[in-house]
């Protein structure tokens, strides 16, 4: 099969392009992607013979369109990065989130794809009191990031409904770990990076949010398998991570403290607009025969002993360089 995946080169892509390459089910793999927030260096490794590589913006029908000629499934994972950030963006994620979406799902109907898979987030629950989150749950989204995807995912589903291919929207967790691709805006990179830095571990408000949380090649994984075997994932959508791998926010730093071992100072900063707050359950993803593999603790080891390769290697991390560490960044997963 051919499949289309939007936003490739961003930190998921990263992930996710390589193991298509080498999925035997898979004879090429077509990459849009507007470079606005990915870079080409994410697909370093990864290139081949059976990589197409389109730029492109999903806000642009003439360009989705022609990426779709001849693709048989899509990975829509493009989108907005930073919901903390959107909102002082509300106007541009709403389209590139809500209006990218349906440009997609447009042209993927108009091209005859046999299937979509939608990149959506558990964000979209917002703020709940609940810890017994499911798919059943109304989703009450308190950023424009969030509200975005709650759009975008009825959109999906609206054009399956009125077409021939199937659908379906994973509501991922919280993403951390290594990849080409990496970003340094996510709570766990980000505390990681700052315990071997010897700074603390800053955390806007009490730090009593949950959060689930799943490893980048865990996500990675998930997309291939719902995009390789749609006949696995029938419903219009899943919440993709682990029910352990639910924590709070203060806990997240206590572990990478513990893992690091070291003394890490934790500082508390009043957080005036509080971030989302869910605790979500994962029942239904194990109807699809896909399962998580990392763990939290897991996942921060790899990480020092990659920052540790990094310095090793190459002297110091660039600051120059998108999305680097030593930048100061507003941390997605706990703001």
């Amino acid at each position: 099969m051919r499949i289309l995946v939007t936003g490739g080169c961003g930190y998921i892509g990263s992930a996710l392009v390589p193991r298509l390459r080498e999925n035997e089910a898979v004879s090429e793999v077509v990459v849009l992607d507007s470079l606005a927030a990915g870079s080409p260096r994410a697909l370093l490794g990864a290139i081949g013979d059976d990589l197409e590589f389109r730029r492109g913006d999903v806000r642009d029908y003439e360009a989705v369109e022609s990426a779709m000629g001849g693709v048989d499934r899509v990975i829509h994972l493009a989108s907005i990065t930073g919901a903390e950030s959107t909102h002082d963006r509300r106007e541009e994620t709403r389209a590139v989130i809500v209006g990218g979406t349906e440009n997609v799902v447009t042209a993927a109907s108009e091209a005859g794809v046999e299937s979509v898979v939608y990149a959506s987030s558990c964000n979209s629950y917002g703020y709940a009191a609940d810890t017994n989150i499911d798919e059943t749950t109304t989703t009450a989204p308190c950023n424009p990031y969030g509200e975005a995807k709650v759009e975008a995912e009825r959109a999906v589903r609206d054009a399956a409904d009125a077409s021939d291919f199937s659908a379906t929207s994973l509501r991922m967790s919280t993403n951390y770990g290594y990849a080409p691709g990496i970003r340094f805006n996510l709570v766990v990179n980000h505390f990681v990076f700052r315990g071997l830095t010897g700074r603390p571990l800053t955390v806007y408000g009490d730090g009593e949010n949950w959060r689930p949380f799943i490893h980048v090649r865990d996500a990675a994984r998930a997309y291939e398998h719902a995009a390789v075997s749609p006949e696995q994932w029938p419903r219009d959508v899943y919440n993709v991570g682990s029910t352990d791998q639910n924590y709070r926010i203060e806990d997240v730093a206590r572990v990478v403290s513990e893992e690091l071992g070291r003394d890490l100072e934790i500082a508390y900063l009043e957080d005036e607009r509080p971030g989302p707050s869910y605790h979500v359950e994962f029942d239904r993803l194990s109807e699809t025969g896909f399962e998580p593999s990392w763990t939290l603790r897991s996942g921060v080891r790899e990480l020092a002993d990659r920052f540790a390769q990094s310095r090793d290697t190459a002297g110091t991390l660039d600051a120059s360089r998108p999305n680097s560490p030593s930048q100061e960044v507003n941390v997605d997963g706990h703001r």
